[in-house]
């Protein structure tokens, strides 16, 4: 196996699996936790990302097929999915446009709002929602034409709630990571938010307490 990446929580591998092209996603031991607490809270994670992909593909969600998770050595086997991520597909848009507006991936935005209602739709929590964690995925349908698929990669630290609360958590998180990566997206993730809120069936509360976390963390920055 190659090392891919190496995170806080875990580690991922490119490997194979039984003919087929996959990411190994292993979770490690840390030396700095009482060896019973690690071990349950490493069991408990990998419960929860496991059960969280499947909920979402029942949800009609697109995630990554689980082909093997070997609970004993906390390792997954996951499909491995060709494409960018979004954050790289929004900085090469950028690069190629002259002006530095975001109206070419307004439809993106718009999809992304809708797999996001959801998700939540669903009672499920990502945890750690960045564009680095959505990917397209490019495929050519029975015309010949060009489709783009999103999946949602790393549930790592995924849970289910079904509080408003911990979805507009959710939300504020992805919308700091838009705003630090990708300058001046304010409009795009405006966007975002509208398809949300026309698909979501909860969104009225969800949004709500989103911008009560937006003030909080105003009034973070305010006092340092």
């Amino acid at each position: 196996m190659n090392l891919l990446q190496q995170g806080a929580e875990a580690r991922l591998f490119a490997a194979n699996f039984c003919g087929r092209s996959c990411i190994v996603k292993e979770r490690f031991p840390k030396k700095y936790r009482l060896q019973e607490i690690d071990e349950k809270l490493t069991k408990k994670r990998l419960s929860q990302e496991v059960k969280a992909l499947q909920r979402c593909r029942k949800a009609g969600i697109l995630t990554p097929i689980i082909y093997f998770v070997d609970t004993t050595r906390s390792i997954i086997f996951l499909e491995k999915i060709d494409g960018e991520t979004v954050r790289q597909h929004i900085v090469s848009v950028r690069k190629m446009q002259e002006d530095s507006s975001y109206h070419s991936i307004y439809p993106m935005a718009r999809e992304i709002g809708k797999i996001l209602a959801k998700l939540h739709d669903a009672d499920l929590i990502h945890g750690d929602l960045t564009t680095s964690n959505m990917i397209i995925k490019t495929s050519d349908n029975k015309l010949d034409k060009k489709t783009n698929e999103i999946f949602l990669i790393d549930f790592g630290l995924s849970f289910s709630s079904s509080l408003a609360e911990d979805k507009g958590v959710d939300l504020y998180v992805l919308e700091r990571a838009f705003l630090s990566t990708h300058p001046n997206s304010e409009e795009l993730f405006s966007v975002l938010l509208d398809a949300y809120k026309d698909v979501s069936k909860k969104s009225s509360s969800v949004l709500t307490k989103l911008e009560e976390v937006r003030q909080r963390g105003r009034k973070r920055s305010m006092i340092g």
